[in-house]
């Protein structure tokens, strides 16, 4: 049976919840629950839900390293389960990106995001593998990106978070299903999309 990795990038602990940082964990919860799935399974240093979708069992994954250590749980996962890159697929926040802006590419850097150079070096500077960036939008004025991106989204954010989990989700179920090229096609969308 092929095996699936997905991975929702943030930092464990109930501080964290909210944070943009999260944005990775709270699309893989949303999944989870639109399959009545849950992760109480304890894994290689990460919550994991499995479950088996058109004869692939596909493994969700929440690393709980903390997003600069990511990689110590994903390439462990992706090992066991023998994943190959292509069926990797790492879901996170991206600052670059605006507010309700979705982003799958087949592989790519890490654009400065800790938790994915993390992954990445783990993988021996391994980069060709899928991820869905999800856009947190720029810190205001001059705040410290770091500062930023542990705050929580604004209420006034929250219903356009909401919907963007709900397009994000539906990119990964797509992928899953139908590939990277007919997800793309279909969800990339922001102002560049």
């Amino acid at each position: 049976m092929e095996s699936y990795l997905i991975v929702g990038l943030g930092n464990p602990g109930p501080q964290y919840v909210a944070n943009r940082h999260n944005v990775g964990f709270r699309c893989l919860e949303r999944l989870a629950a639109t399959r009545g799935l849950a992760f109480d399974k304890r894994q290689k240093r990460a919550c994991v839900a499995l479950e088996a979708i058109r004869g692939r069992r596909v493994i969700l994954a929440q690393p709980q390293t903390f997003m600069n250590e990511s990689g110590r749980a994903v390439v462990p996962l992706a090992r066991f389960y023998r994943v190959t890159l292509e069926r990797l697929l790492v879901v996170y926040d991206d600052l670059d990106l605006p507010l309700g802006t979705v982003r799958l590419r087949p592989e790519g850097g890490s654009g400065g995001h800790k938790g994915m150079r993390s992954i990445i070096e783990h993988l021996g500077g391994q980069r060709a593998f899928p991820r869905l960036r999800i856009g947190i939008g720029r810190p205001p004025g001059l705040m410290d990106p770091a500062a930023y991106v542990l705050q929580n989204f604004s209420a006034a954010e929250e219903p356009q978070v909401e919907e963007t989990l709900e397009w994000a989700v539906a990119a990964v179920e797509t992928w899953l299903c139908d590939g990277i090229e007919a997800a793309m096609s279909q969800y990339n969308r922001g102002s560049e999309a």
